[in-house]
């Protein structure tokens, strides 16, 4: 069993709305507006729970939440070859690997 409170939520400023927006990474077509950031993380993730309670009702697959997937550490990446070579220079004059390299500009 999923426990819906357990999605990746995020409450941000809509200028636009002039209200609070909640969003759920998990679920990027829902959202849910509020006059306070408290009230919209509430309603979301009411909002989440309800739309998980019915997929499970009609047998869709429910999301699994970011937090409990587990994850590699490995991902591959296309860039152009300039900016390989640019990289591995960079690498190269600070003594460690491409990818320590790049890890530590990600970080």
């Amino acid at each position: 069993m999923i426990d819906h409170k357990h999605y990746t939520y995020r409450v941000t400023w809509s200028a636009e709305d002039g209200e609070y927006v909640a969003l759920c990474a998990e679920f990027p077509s829902l959202s849910f507006l509020a006059d306070g950031n408290a009230k919209a993380l509430k309603g979301m993730v009411q909002l989440v729970g309800e739309v998980v309670e019915d997929m499970l009702d009609t047998g869709e697959t429910v999301p699994t939440p970011l937090a409990t997937r587990e994850y590699s550490g490995k991902f591959q990446l296309r860039i152009p070859p300039e900016t390989h070579r640019h990289l591995a220079i960079k690498a190269a004059e600070q003594g460690v690997s491409l990818n320590r390299y790049v890890s530590s500009k990600l970080a």
